[in-house]
């Protein structure tokens, strides 16, 4: 699959736009700084671990993907330079499940994107003739788990690990009216 095809220019419900494509091997310092503008709370959400700093093991994980197994976005203000989020999606060697995580820069919430990227994350898995799309979230993580039940998510608590959630959902999305 030609991964190129999923860069596209995305706009939120509230007017705010941004570009998304995948990740290459030059992306490491940007993704860095991303997470240097992360929350301490998301970057423990995002990880599902207490951590103050990404490191370059971290960040390599998030660049070292196959682009189609294992993918992994940025999103990036219009200034061309900016990156504003990232999400990543790891799917079984069945391509039957595919896990998602976001992290945005905590200057940029409230403005739509999270919901953005998830629907182009989840339409890439799609494409993939992926099933089930998973999220495991910090039962903390409140707002998260609320944006993901108003996309038709389900929830409930991880098998063995009351701190955490299990948010999935089937797909195919439905076809937008």
């Amino acid at each position: 699959m030609n991964t190129e095809s999923w860069s596209s220019d995305l706009e939120t419900r509230t007017g705010f736009g941004f570009h998304v494509r995948p990740v290459g091997p030059q992306d490491e310092p940007a993704l860095a700084e991303l997470f240097a503008h992360v929350a301490h709370d998301d970057l423990r959400f995002r990880f599902l671990t207490g951590i103050n700093v990404v490191g370059h093991d971290r960040l390599m994980a998030l660049i070292d993907v196959d682009h189609h197994q294992k993918e992994s976005f940025l999103a990036i203000a219009r200034d061309g330079r900016t990156v504003i989020a990232t999400a990543m999606l790891a799917c079984d060697a069945a391509m039957e499940t595919g896990e998602v995580a976001i992290g945005i820069r905590s200057d940029f919430k409230g403005r739509g994107i999270s919901w953005e990227l998830l629907e182009h994350v989840a339409r890439f898995a799609e494409s993939l003739g992926v099933k089930t799309l998973q999220s495991i979230e910090s039962h903390d993580n409140h707002a998260a788990i609320e944006l993901e039940r108003d996309m038709g998510f389900t929830a409930r608590t991880y098998p063995g690990d009351a701190t955490l959630m299990l948010v999935e959902r089937k797909l195919p999305l439905p076809v937008e009216a």
